[in-house]
């Protein structure tokens, strides 16, 4: 059985194969930006399910007649991480984006959802704020999830290498890493209210019926339990 998944699952992913009876049967699991991954497989790569960050692209899959099911799973949302010492102590989310001096990356619209979400919340923001939102489109900088972005160390978060490497000074990325980034005293991570937070469905597309036991597992109450304790909801 072959597997792409999104890249935000990769540090979930044996916790959930560990309470799956039946993972030996998977061969290769390979994660990266769901866009890209939705796209190899559109030009023919060997897939038998996707996990995508995303509704739109096993939508896409099954309008194709490439995928026979699609089923969502998970839900995740956006945060902002930002380098300690540029904050101030009485600093929200939104003083934080406001504040020009700051370099805000993202991931890559097209390529990876989490830069789709980004585009998201800045239209959101928009609505209430119209300069500011356009003002964030045009600062913001997709430095990581795209074709010929700057590669993220093997076992380094996006947001922590960015920021503690000095490539910016805030990001925005997805809650689920929020654990983990807390961990770093050199980071300070700040909630962005449900108002402006786009909602992450994540979607299987199940393109063979074999990996059909697996897809119902990753819907079960057992898998909700392993992802709502690494970072995402199981409201779908």
């Amino acid at each position: 059985m072959y597997i792409l998944a999104a890249g935000s699952l990769k540090s979930v992913w044996p916790r959930l194969m560990a309470r799956w009876p039946q993972a030996a049967t998977i061969q290769q699991t390979h994660f990266g930006p769901a866009g890209l991954l939705c796209e190899a497989i559109t030009a023919g790569r060997r897939c038998d399910l996707f996990a995508s960050a995303n509704q739109a692209h096993p939508q896409s899959l099954l309008a194709a007649g490439i995928a026979h099911k699609i089923m969502p799973f998970a839900t995740n949302s956006l945060c902002l991480t930002v380098r300690a010492e540029r904050c101030d102590e009485d600093d929200n989310w939104l003083t934080l984006l406001r504040r020009t001096d700051l370099r805000l990356a993202t991931s890559t619209a097209g390529c990876d959802p989490s830069g789709d979400y980004s585009l998201s919340l800045f239209s959101r923001i928009a609505r209430d704020d119209p300069s500011l939102g356009a003002q964030l489109l045009s600062r913001a900088m997709p430095l990581v999830g795209g074709r010929d972005s700057l590669p993220v160390p093997a076992g380094q978060l996006a947001a922590g290498w960015l920021l503690e490497q000095d490539f910016a000074d805030m990001f925005i990325g997805y809650a689920s890493y929020r654990p983990q980034l807390e961990q770093l005293p050199s980071l300070r991570v700040f909630t962005i209210p449900p108002h402006y937070n786009p909602q992450a469905i994540y979607t299987l597309a199940l393109l063979n019926p074999a990996a059909g036991e697996l897809a119902r597992y990753l819907c079960s109450a057992d898998a909700a339990d392993v992802l709502t304790a690494s970072g995402f909801n199981a409201d779908v």
